[in-house]
C-alpha cells in the first residue's frame, strides 16, 4: 500500500504519503490564496524526499471538505486526475474527521474550522474517530449552547474563544492525519467512500442580476 492523501478545505495546502504502516512523508503550507498554484509542485517535493515514483501510489485520500468552494475544488480535481491517470481508487474523507484523529482526544469534543462570513464549519465528536453529528455551518454564537462546556480545536474554534473557551490546536488539518486515518480504515475491511465535495452553502461568486445571455443568431 502507498497511500497519496491531499487537502485543500482550509487555507493550508497538505500532503502525505503512508505506506500502510505508517507516514513516511508529509507537508503543509499555509496559504488560503494558491491552492492551485501550490498543491502540485507540493506533490512532487513530497515524492521527491520519499524517493518514490508517482506510479507506486496504490491509491488516492482527499478531503471532502467542507470547505470554501473554490480552495476544496482544489483538491477533490488534482485527486479525481491522479486516480484516472494511475487507475487506483481516490478516497474520500471529510476534512473535519481528519482534525479530529489528529487531535487524539478522549471523550467528546468539537471541531470548527473557519467558514468565514463570521461562520464555523463544525462536528462534535464522542472520541477521536467517532463523529455523532453532520458537518453544518453556523455563526458560533448560534451554536454555543450545543458546544458549551466541551474542548474544541481547529482554526474556526481558535477566531470564537467566547463560543468555545477550551479551544486548542491542531488550526489546520494535516493530510498525514487524513492518510493515517484512511490506511486504518481500510486495514480494518471498511470500505472508504469516492470523493463527493461538502458544499454547505453557494459559492461567493454569483450570476449578475439583470445578466443577459446572448446568442448568436
Amino acid at each position: 500500500m502507498l497511500l497519496l492523501a491531499l487537502d485543500t478545505a482550509t487555507p493550508a495546502v497538505t500532503v502525505a504519503l503512508h505506506d500502510g504502516t505508517a507516514v513516511i512523508a508529509s507537508s503543509s503550507q499555509v496559504d488560503a490564496r494558491r491552492h492551485g498554484e501550490l498543491l502540485l509542485p507540493a506533490v512532487d517535493r513530497l515524492l521527491a524526499d520519499a524517493g518514490r515514483a508517482l506510479d507506486a501510489v496504490t491509491g488516492i485520500v482527499v478531503g471532502i471538505g467542507p470547505g470554501p468552494y473554490t480552495g476544496l475544488r482544489v483538491g477533490l480535481m488534482t485527486a479525481d486526475t491522479f486516480g484516472l491517470a494511475l487507475g487506483v481508487p481516490v478516497h474520500g474523507l471529510c476534512t473535519l474527521d481528519g482534525l479530529a484523529y489528529a487531535a487524539d482526544l478522549d471523550g467528546p469534543f468539537v471541531v470548527a474550522t473557519d467558514a468565514r462570513r463570521k461562520e464555523v464549519y463544525w462536528a462534535r465528536y464522542a472520541d477521536s474517530r467517532t463523529r455523532v453529528t453532520e458537518p453544518a455551518v453556523d455563526r458560533p454564537a448560534d451554536i454555543a449552547d450545543r458546544v458549551a462546556g466541551l474542548p474544541a480545536v481547529g482554526a474556526g474554534a481558535l477566531l470564537y474563544p467566547d463560543t468555545f473557551p477550551q479551544a486548542h490546536e491542531p488550526e489546520h488539518v494535516s493530510a498525514a492525519a487524513l492518510a493515517a486515518l484512511a490506511a486504518e480504515r481500510l486495514a480494518a475491511g471498511a470500505e472508504l467512500p469516492a470523493p463527493r465535495p461538502l458544499y454547505l452553502r453557494r459559492p461567493d461568486a454569483q450570476v449578475p442580476k439583470n445578466y443577459k445571455v446572448v446568442t448568436p443568431k
